[in-house]
């Protein structure tokens, strides 16, 4: 596939910034910047962890961007690929919080 730049650079001319482009650029943002968290935490332990603030941030970002892709984009790939990951990053943000509640409590059981 060849890149043409000067189709690239009109593009960039005709960039408008607009409100649903800001949610879906936020929701990029926060998507993106859980695997610095992630990374951040696995190297400071010393072994791959997935921290609280992964699930949020996952959560957060799949949100945003299946919102901007339903209302701001009416993008059918963009909502197919953002579907999904909203369910799996609530359901780990649960679990997630769900074993913290039970570490806190000493009931490991559940």
């Amino acid at each position: 596939m060849h890149l043409d730049l000067a189709h690239l650079l009109q593009s960039l001319e005709q960039f408008q910034l607009t409100s649903w482009k800001v949610v879906g650029f936020a929701g990029t943002l926060m998507f993106t910047s859980r695997w610095f968290v992630q990374l951040y935490y696995t190297r400071k332990h010393k072994r791959v962890v997935m921290p609280l603030a992964f699930w949020v941030l996952s959560v957060i970002g799949s949100a945003l961007l299946l919102t901007y892709f339903i209302f701001g984009k009416n993008d059918s790939v963009g909502i197919l690929s953002n579907f999904f990951p909203v369910f799996v990053s609530v359901y780990n943000l649960v679990v997630h919080l769900r074993h913290k509640k039970n570490s806190i409590t000493g009931d490991l059981s559940s």
